[in-house]
């Protein structure tokens, strides 16, 4: 499909009045990131980025998106022939996807022509805010059942198709271990997977031969949904008398049973006392039903005895808080000689106060412990010493610093394009989820708590910050 009209229609105004007034080759240098943590947490996860790639591979106008415009009675015929030969000839850098991602930094800057790193604005915020809002749900998802395993079950509960299948990619990405989106596991191979719904069961004349019929053909996925009439008189006995009828003979002890409703911490430890009773003692237990991370944890802590769990609509729209906040602003633009002129966005609430210039980014780990303490935002071009210690603000008590020294410093933003060619390799959908998982590893527990997590340290090199200052103080007087 052409996305190239999935726009907000004043990129297309402020294109044209760049293109009418002179200024739509002028460079110019915009930063994608975010404001606040979802929930409350400590990080985020950055996914999205093989979406844009996509979509600025394939940015074109054609004559029928050019009738269109034309047809608006706002925009002059010059723009309009400018527009039938736009491509994207600049660059972009980017956190690779499944980074963890903080507060106030670049998670992606475009340097490119005006009317070019206008135009890609929305779709870049719409790839990345959804995935990236998906991926940190998920993880905090997966993270609450203490290494369990976690299925996404969330597609007909999702805001629209797209919605859907790259909230599965996304899930995926951050530690899912599958989804039940069988065009997801197409498409981007997050691994497909289900059970069976309650129809099944009453399509039958009977619970039993609905389960035997079910194992016989599918004898080495057969999980079989126990609550249709009744968890503990029918469901699991019934359950029991399949696996023991169909399955063991062949030497399958490979087998499940499903709960979607009921007290689960009660009847999955009652159905685990009649598994372990009837000598089937590997069966699974699964359970579903309007999970989500906290629900999860507690059912842990309940002692219930569930092996996996299957989590949809609160996973698929992040229904506890349903947008991510990234946002899109200009840092810079180059003058005719080629020299980057920091720009910053002023504001009355502090918070939307924009960090200028063109910028990169460096993460910090400690030597003797190989965590990440530390992002530290610095001008492109500067040279920071980092065998020196370095002094940070703490970021709960901003009038304090903080010495570091014995660390390691690795830059996060990647070439993503350069002169408007791709230079990186996607990776893998597996690649990334490995990525994502030791990534977070490398960040201390204070950081990964779902309630009042530590603060991580998210600083601006002292170059930048006097540039900072120079400019508020410059837009007041």
């Amino acid at each position: 499909m052409n996305y190239t009209l999935l726009c907000d229609f004043y990129e297309l105004t402020m294109g044209n009045g760049y293109f009418q007034t002179g200024i739509a080759d002028q460079i110019c240098y915009f930063d994608v990131f975010f404001r606040n943590v979802p929930d409350g947490g400590g990080f985020a996860i950055a996914a999205g980025l093989e979406q844009v790639i996509d979509y600025i591979q394939r940015l074109r106008f054609d004559e029928e998106d050019i009738q269109y415009l034309r047809s608006k009675g706002c925009f002059c015929e010059a723009f309009l022939d400018y527009l039938k030969q736009f491509r994207f000839t600049g660059d972009i850098w980017a956190v690779p996807e499944g980074t963890p991602i903080f507060p106030g930094e670049p998670i992606l800057t475009v340097r490119a022509p005006a009317i070019q790193a206008q135009f890609v604005e929305t779709f870049i915020l719409l790839s990345l805010n959804h995935q990236s809002l998906i991926a940190t749900k998920s993880n905090r998802i997966v993270r609450s059942a203490a290494g369990r395993p976690v299925s996404e079950f969330g597609s007909r509960r999702a805001q629209g198709a797209d919605g859907a299948v790259l909230g599965a990619r996304a899930s995926y990405i951050a530690g899912c271990a599958g989804t039940a989106c069988t065009l997801a596991d197409e498409l981007y191979g997050s691994p497909a997977g289900g059970t069976m719904a309650h129809s099944w069961v009453q399509m039958f004349p009977d619970e039993y031969t609905a389960f035997k019929t079910y194992c016989q053909l599918y004898p080495h996925s057969a999980t079989l949904l126990v609550d249709t009439y009744n968890v503990l008189k029918s469901g699991v006995p019934n359950a029991i008398r399949a696996f023991k009828e169909v399955l063991l003979p062949q030497g399958i002890t490979n087998c499940a049973i499903r709960l979607d409703s009921g007290d689960l911490t009660y009847l999955s430890r009652k159905a685990r006392q009649m598994l372990d009773a009837a000598g089937l003692t590997e069966c699974k237990i699964v359970a579903s039903n309007a999970l989500d991370e906290y629900i999860i944890r507690d059912l842990i802590l309940q002692g219930a005895k569930i092996d996996s769990f299957g989590v949809g609509e609160r996973l698929i729209t992040s229904k506890s808080e349903p947008v991510f906040g990234g946002v899109y602003k200009l840092s810079a633009v180059e003058d005719s000689q080629g020299n980057i002129i920091p720009k910053i966005k002023i504001s009355e609430n502090a918070a939307k106060i924009t960090n200028p210039h063109f910028k990169k980014v460096y993460r910090l780990f400690e030597n003797a412990t190989g965590k990440a303490f530390a992002d530290l935002i610095c001008v492109h071009d500067e040279k920071i010493d980092f065998s020196q210690p370095l002094e940070l603000f703490d970021p709960d008590a901003t009038w304090k610093r903080q010495v570091f020294t014995n660390f390691t410093a690795k830059e996060l933003l990647v070439p993503i394009f350069q002169g408007g060619e791709l230079v990186y390799r996607s990776p893998s959908i597996t690649e990334m989820r490995s990525y994502c998982a030791a990534q977070i590893d490398l960040l201390w527990d204070e950081v990964k708590r779902f309630e009042n997590p530590h603060n991580y340290y998210v600083d601006l090199s002292q170059r930048l910050w006097d540039i900072k200052q120079q400019l508020l103080k410059r837009s007041g007087s």
